[in-house]
Formats: C-alpha cells, structure tokens, sequence
C-alpha cells in the first residue's frame, strides 16, 4: 500500500476528529449554556463537519478495501467520525497497524546504485 493512502485517511482523520469536537461544544453552548452567536456557529461547524466527514468516508473505504479488512474492522473504523474523539484514537490504532505495511518511494540515488 502506497504512504499517501495513509497519509490521506491520518489527515481526514483529524480534520473530523476536531471538527467533531468543536460541533459538539457548540452544541452545548447552544443548548445547555444559551451562548449568543452559537447557534450561527453550530450550523456552521455542522456543515463543515458533514461535508468533510463524506470525504473521510472515502478515504476510510480506500484505506479499508487496500488493507483487505472484514466488514466489521471496515465498519469500525467508517463509524470512528460520529464519535467525539474516536477518530483519534482509531486513526492511531490505524497507524501503528499499518505503518510496517506501507511501501515508501525509493529515492533516486537507491535506484541508480
């Protein structure tokens, strides 16, 4: 497996993580604390949140199907954007399991010699 579909699925993996994170506060500012403004904020946020989580997906599914996981392992990892905070530690587990299977480029030097 080539280190960008990694790469690609780590960084998506944080982007929903903290999006994930900053929605859920605002939600509880918006419903619990009665905060001005965190209403304006959650939909935007959401919004944000929701497009992105669609691009994780796709990147989770690729990273899943190239790593030839059972449905399960694949359902896992797809649901850890819903969560708060499962995206990290899923994307870690992810990594450490993956990273010894990952095929680095050469560099050019290598090759020639």
């Amino acid at each position: 497996m080539k280190s960008s579909v990694l790469t690609r699925y780590r960084v998506m993996a944080y982007v929903t993580g903290v999006l994930l994170i900053a929605l859920t506060l605002g939600v509880i500012a918006k419903y619990v604390l009665d905060v001005n403004g965190a209403g304006s904020f959650t939909t935007a946020v959401g919004f944000a949140h929701g497009w992105l989580y669609v691009v994780y997906l796709v990147f989770a599914f690729d990273l899943s199907s190239k790593a030839k996981w059972p449905l399960g392992k694949m359902a896992w990892v797809l649901l850890a954007g819903t969560v708060p905070t499962a995206a990290f530690f899923v994307e870690r587990r992810v990594t450490r399991e993956l990273a010894p299977k990952v095929i680095t480029p050469e560099s050019p030097e290598a090759v020639k010699a």
